[in-house]
């Protein structure tokens, strides 16, 4: 199940809580963003026991801005970032997202 965060604070609480958690920046308006959050969300379902997140960049830009400068990831709409005890293992935007990238990343970032 996706749960939507919203601010720099719910985000750093998530990294202290969480030892393992996918994040999506997604566009509300984008047509690529809405497929790859189509793809996000099968992930979630079929993969319960990991924790998916996601943001919506156009309400929380200031999140969106502390995620890419604090992990050197350049922002991408959308863009899924897999995180593992508080550092970024991975990332894929666009097209990339797709549940089988998301198995793939998780197998190969054990």
């Amino acid at each position: 199940m996706l749960k939507k965060i919203d601010s720099i604070e719910q985000f750093d609480e998530l990294l202290e809580k969480e030892s393992k958690f996918y994040l999506l920046k997604h566009s509300l308006t984008c047509p690529i963003s809405h497929a790859a959050y189509k793809e996000y969300e099968k992930y979630a379902d079929e993969h319960q026991d990991i924790p998916t997140f996601y943001l919506a960049v156009q309400e929380s830009r200031p999140l969106s801005n502390e995620i890419a400068e604090k992990f050197q990831i350049k922002h991408e709409t959308p863009q899924a970032i897999l995180f593992s005890n508080g550092k970024a293992l991975w990332s894929a935007s666009h097209w990339k997202i797709t549940n089988r990238s998301l198995v793939n990343s998780r197998t190969e970032n054990k």
